[in-house]
C-alpha cells in the first residue's frame, strides 16, 4: 500500500502486488477445476437447489469489481482526494 502512495516508484512496482494476487487466485481456480472437473450445473448440490449455483456465479462476477471500487473509495477518503488531479498540478488546494 505504501508503494502506491510513493510517486517516485515506477508504476510496474505498484501493480506487482495486485497482479501477483490475481495470478495466485487464478492458480487456485485452475487447481479447483482439476479437482472438480464436473461442470457446476451437473453437480448434485447444484441440481438439488438451482438458485445456489446462480448466486455463486453472480458473486464471482460482481464481487471483484465491487471490492476494487470499495478499495479505490477508501484510498480517496484516506488521502482526502476529490479526483481533481489538475488542481494538484498547479499547486492549488
Amino acid at each position: 500500500m505504501v508503494v502506491l502512495a510513493n510517486p517516485a516508484s515506477p508504476i510496474w512496482r505498484s501493480l506487482l502486488g495486485p497482479w501477483l494476487l490475481a495470478l495466485g487466485l487464478s492458480a487456485l481456480l485452475v487447481a479447483a477445476g482439476w479437482r472438480w472437473p464436473t461442470p457446476l450445473l451437473q453437480q448434485a448440490w447444484a441440481q438439488a437447489d438451482p438458485g445456489r449455483p446462480a448466486l455463486l456465479a453472480l458473486l464471482l462476477v460482481l464481487l471483484p469489481p465491487a471490492l476494487m471500487a470499495a478499495l479505490l473509495l477508501a484510498r480517496m477518503r484516506r488521502h482526502h482526494d476529490r479526483g481533481e488531479s489538475i488542481d494538484c498540478a498547479h499547486g492549488e488546494h
